[in-house]
């Protein structure tokens, strides 16, 4: 599962990938470097390293993702409930929620999910 952590950087990298793919190498070097200031050799440098991990494909020059933005951000809200909540997902809940209102349709979906899940 730990296939799924991304530090910052490779977040931003992925995330233009999932935004952009199928994506050209030397377009995504130039968006890095206008979205993130990234020289060439940083972008293909991190491009080899996911690509060695399992995270990015790059064939002939052109990047695409291996994981799913859905299974990176199940991943991370994973370990942010374990880490910082003792798996416990209502004291996440009640966290988020603090001196927060939701509108009525966020309500209802989230209620819809609950009972989705309670099945």
């Amino acid at each position: 599962m730990d296939q799924y952590k991304l530090f910052d950087a490779e977040f931003k990298l992925v995330s233009i990938v999932w935004d952009t793919e199928p994506v050209n190498s030397t377009e995504l070097s130039r968006i890095c470097q206008q979205k993130l200031g990234w020289k060439k050799p940083t972008t293909y440098n991190m491009i080899k390293k996911l690509e060695k991990r399992g995270i990015l494909k790059n064939e002939k020059a052109t990047v695409t993702a291996l994981v799913k933005r859905e299974q990176v951000q199940k991943y991370e809200s994973e370990v942010l409930l374990k880490k910082a909540f003792d798996n416990s997902l209502p004291a996440f809940i009640a966290a988020f929620l603090k001196d927060k209102k939701l509108s009525r349709q966020e309500a209802e979906e989230i209620k819809k999910m609950i009972e989705e899940a309670a099945k």
